[in-house]
């Protein structure tokens, strides 16, 4: 992926409609961006095909509004249909190879691993990032293996992509995700639920800066 390097990884926000107490998903991710959330994951794990895709209309015109990179979960035609900036997929998705196929060679294709061995052959295989995880217990994603801060630390010495850690990250732990020198900090409920969400990305940013 020629355009990697330019990617600000810092405070990746991953939607999940189910913590919004209400609050409109599109509004949010605004408020979150204008916070300083830097890259948007659009994750629907229920959501009919229809749902999902007027869904990633709405996120792709508020992303591309302030050039924001947009990532889809799981979705590869998804992706393609509002030309997304990326694909995310985890272990159980379709093949790296094949859904670099079939998005092609432009888009970002970030893959979840939770172990040395898959993080390796996932950059082997070609990903442009790994999000790693589950760091600390979620409630977001109950199948997510757990990952110690010292795993962590090892995978991020010994791959050359860009990391992004994942699970249960708040504005209380993200310091000890960070100062493993991981390229970025995937959080969901820790602005999703927030009642500012604005508020809530704008202090994980400052603590992110302080962490660098």
């Amino acid at each position: 992926m020629s355009c990697n390097q330019s990617i600000d990884y810092s405070l990746y926000l991953v939607t999940d409609r189910q913590l919004l107490a209400g609050k409109d998903l599109a509004a949010t991710v605004e408020q979150a961006i204008l916070g300083g959330a830097t890259l948007v994951q659009l994750r629907e794990k229920d959501a009919s095909t229809r749902d999902f895709y007027q869904q990633a209309v709405l996120i792709k015109q508020i992303t591309g509004k302030y050039h924001v990179p947009l990532i889809i979960n799981d979705r590869a035609d998804i992706a393609l249909a509002v030309d997304a900036d990326g694909l995310h997929i985890g272990q159980e998705d379709l093949p790296l190879h094949i859904a670099r196929q079939i998005v092609g060679p432009e888009k970002l294709i970030g893959v979840s691993t939770a172990t040395l061995e898959q993080a390796l052959a996932a950059e082997a295989a070609g990903a442009d990032y790994l999000g790693i995880g589950a760091i600390f217990p979620t409630g977001t994603k109950s199948d997510a293996d757990s990952v110690s801060l010292e795993e962590l630390r090892t995978i991020k010495a010994k791959v050359r992509i860009p990391i992004v850690a994942i699970g249960g990250i708040n504005e209380t732990n993200i310091n000890s995700v960070m100062s493993v020198g991981v390229d970025g900090a995937a959080v969901v409920s820790a602005i999703l639920s927030r009642p500012d969400p604005l508020r809530a990305a704008a202090y994980l940013r400052q603590l992110i800066a302080l962490a660098y």
